[in-house]
């Protein structure tokens, strides 16, 4: 069994629970509470939406569900709203690429708002917060692909959160990343790229109190977290792959460790990426953006920069590290009898070293990152924005 506790507050999953709804529900009628998933359109073709669908529709006590949809016509838009008109609780659908939206948000340029950001799922969850933000005083973010979704998920994210006694301003998921199909493990980006990096810089650096912080989340990279609304409006939120990682820089800008806590979501499965062909396709490229948004957090936070001698250590400590991490998943997937490929895995490793020398280069050249500001510095210069936006996303016309 495992009690470890560390920086971060850790809720355990230790089984003996079977995550009854209700207490969320009781939960639910104490603080207004809105779940915000930013959606791509082809997850209405998916059975993993349906299955999130049904068992959202037992949170009658929901104040909102906003659903941040990329879509390429206003005829998909309207399909998404049917698909959701019945549920017991309102439901925004916001066409976050939808003309209006695009329109309103090119007048902002005027003010020196650049809030025009990258198509994906960035862009949507800065839209989702400020819808969610104006009536909710807690947001609980999920992907719309997970395809293991049960009421445990909701339940044990928001449970921090809707009991204000615990203090806590910001919850991040963990979870075992396991394939439906094989029981293989997945989470390559964690396992194989992010945890050895961490533990490489950790040796460059000695403690420094920002990689500590990366470090104790068990899984940095989950999609799944939520958190008070006075916590999000302050946010500035990446555009690229390295959005999980950047908004947790974020939070460490803005929180005590004190206020965080991360939550076990037991066994967990959503849609899996490729490795890709080259530095700019799939993996690759995410481990390169999520390079950057770890090296930039510690310029940030620790004043803190790669010299030349520095980078090739680092490029030799990560290949050891991940290739000690290949070896530790094998062992752990043969005594679980789980299908393991570990000479593929090492591949994988291979390519990732590759990626690190181009991608700290090209951050020193251009540290800033493209980020949307946040909310609260939004609305100092556009006092109507949240509105306006609210009313744009709802336009199909």
């Amino acid at each position: 069994m495992d009690f470890q506790q560390g920086l971060i507050t850790t809720v355990h999953d230790y089984g003996v629970s079977n995550d009854s709804i209700d207490k969320l529900l009781e939960g639910l009628k104490t603080r207004p509470t809105s779940i915000l998933m930013p959606c791509l359109f082809e997850e209405f073709k998916r059975p993993a939406l349906k299955l999130i669908k049904d068992v959202l529709k037992d949170l009658k006590g929901l104040n909102q569900l906003v659903i941040a949809l990329s879509a390429k016509s206003a005829t998909d838009v309207q399909q998404a709203k049917s698909f959701f008109s019945d549920m017991p609780f309102p439901v925004h659908v916001q066409w976050t690429n939808g003309p209006t939206v695009i329109e309103l948000l090119k007048t902002q340029a005027e003010n020196g708002l650049e809030l025009v950001g990258t198509p994906g799922k960035g862009w949507a969850v800065w839209q989702g917060i400020g819808i969610a933000t104006k009536t909710s005083e807690v947001i609980a973010l999920f992907d719309a692909d997970i395809k293991t979704f049960t009421s445990a998920y909701p339940s044990r994210m928001l449970h921090p959160l809707l009991d204000t006694s615990n203090g806590i301003s910001y919850v991040k998921a963990f979870y075992s990343r396991l394939s439906l199909e094989n029981n293989s493990l997945q989470g390559r980006a964690t396992r194989l790229f992010v945890r050895p990096l961490l533990s490489s810089l950790e040796q460059l650096f000695d403690n420094e109190p920002f990689l500590q912080y990366l470090k104790a989340f068990r899984y940095p990279l989950a999609g799944e977290f939520a958190f008070t609304a006075d916590l999000a409006m302050n946010l500035r939120v990446p555009c690229d792959w390295g959005l999980e990682i950047g908004l947790l820089s974020e939070v460490y800008r803005n929180v005590r460790t004190s206020r965080i806590a991360q939550v076990d979501l037991g066994i967990f499965d959503h849609k899996h990426k490729e490795i890709g062909d080259n530095a700019n396709e799939g993996l690759q490229r995410m481990c390169s953006e999520i390079l950057s948004s770890v090296m930039r957090g510690l310029m940030e936070h620790q004043a803190k920069a790669l010299n030349c001698s520095q980078l090739s250590t680092l490029e030799l400590l990560y290949r050891r590290e991940g290739e000690d991490s290949v070896k530790k998943f094998g062992l752990d997937s043969s005594v679980n009898q789980l299908p393991y490929n570990r000479h593929e895995e090492e591949l994988y490793v291979h390519k990732f070293s590759s990626l690190i020398r181009p991608a700290v280069n090209n951050l020193l050249e251009s540290p800033i990152t493209n980020q949307l500001p946040s909310w609260s510095r939004v609305l100092a210069c556009e006092s109507r924005l949240q509105d306006d936006l609210i009313e744009a996303g709802n336009n199909i016309n």
